[in-house]
């Protein structure tokens, strides 16, 4: 069944091919001729008989074009090479029309103008890139609306904190700056000698324990160490500035 098939497709195939080359104008004599002529030159590379006839589409027979091609090498239009038994015909060089000095320095002329203009595009297309490259990066519109609000908001919240300077409110006197001051002395300094008590008893009670152990007795008693905070503050302008003294000091 298969076989029959193929065979079919083959039959289908050639009554195409023919109809397809029935439709092809053939021609003859000089027409022929020229036809041929005209074709190996246009293409201007070696060619067999065989390649010509089946590229010109059935319009000069196989065996016509092969007497054709024969027939125009003896003339000179063509040049012929055979290369073990396959025979190739191509243009004669020497008589294809050759470009004037003139034309070509034209074309020369043409070939710099469109250089330079592709030069200058070039340029500008590499400028326009740029630009894009910094709208690109530059924040859009919604984000500009976002960081817009948000300075609204900053700004907002600045005016209400200047509202009572600018309403005419009294400021702190130096009397209660000097009793908040007195008041942050006594008890950091309080805070302070607590801390010590505690540094030094604790030092002795879990001096005979693990390292595990003494944070398991520390977790099981609740007690609660400097938070970052206490440490930042230590170490702040606000506690180094300041200078201490014990009001608590007993005199003697």
């Amino acid at each position: 069944m298969k076989n029959v098939q193929n065979a079919l497709r083959g039959r289908w195939s050639l009554f195409f091919m023919s109809k397809q080359k029935s439709d092809v104008k053939v021609l003859k004599g000089q027409e022929a001729e020229d036809k041929v002529l005209e074709y190996v030159k246009r293409m201007n590379r070696p060619y067999g008989a065989v390649d010509v006839a089946a590229n010109l589409k059935g319009a000069v027979p196989k065996a016509a074009t092969q007497k054709i091609l024969v027939s125009l090498a003896e003339k000179g239009a063509l040049v012929q090479k055979t290369y073990g038994k396959t025979t190739f015909f191509v243009a004669n060089q020497a008589k294809l029309e050759t470009v004037p000095a003139e034309k070509i320095a034209l074309f020369e002329e043409e070939h710099k103008r469109i250089d330079d203009e592709n030069k200058l595009l070039l340029s500008e297309i590499k400028s326009a890139s740029n630009e894009l490259s910094k709208i690109k990066s530059m924040p859009s519109d919604a984000e500009l609306n976002t960081q817009i609000a948000e300075l609204m908001q900053v700004i907002a919240k600045k005016q209400a904190t200047l509202q009572p300077l600018r309403s005419g409110s009294p400021l702190v006197s130096a009397e209660d700056l000097a009793l908040v001051d007195a008041e942050w002395i006594k008890w950091r300094t309080e805070w302070a000698r607590r801390r010590k008590i505690f540094t030094n008893f604790w030092q002795l009670t879990t001096d005979v324990l693990a390292p595990q152990d003494a944070t398991e007795l520390s977790e099981e008693l609740g007690i609660e160490l400097d938070a970052p905070e206490h440490a930042a503050l230590e170490r702040s302008m606000l506690c180094k500035n300041v200078n201490i003294k014990n009001p608590l000091k007993r005199k003697r």
